[in-house]
């Protein structure tokens, strides 16, 4: 074997190492709750709005589509604030006993 294919050798171990090697101990950050997840999603659904109601105006969208994402939109944030709200009791309730 020449060095050549020695250095090729060496250098494909190492980049294997690297790309595969899991250390000890994992960092996957914070665990989330029900309630923060619906939150983010809250938060998302209301950009998604704000978005449509810009392209709408810009004209990008016609009047049915922009209608019907428009309804699907706020039904979907509806349901995330009605669950976050029984939530949000629960968790008071459990507190106060």
């Amino acid at each position: 074997m020449n060095i050549a294919g020695l250095c090729a050798l060496v250098i494909t171990a190492a980049a294997l190492l690297y790309i595969f090697y899991l250390p000890e101990e994992v960092y996957v950050g914070p665990k989330k709750t029900r309630a923060a997840y619906l939150r983010e999603r809250k938060d998302v659904v209301y950009e998604n709005l704000r978005d449509l109601n810009f392209e709408y105006k810009a004209g990008k969208v016609p009047d049915v589509d922009y209608q019907s994402l428009k309804s699907s939109l706020q039904d979907e944030a509806a349901m995330l604030l009605a669950e976050i709200a029984r939530l949000e009791a629960a968790a008071m309730s459990k507190k106060t006993k």
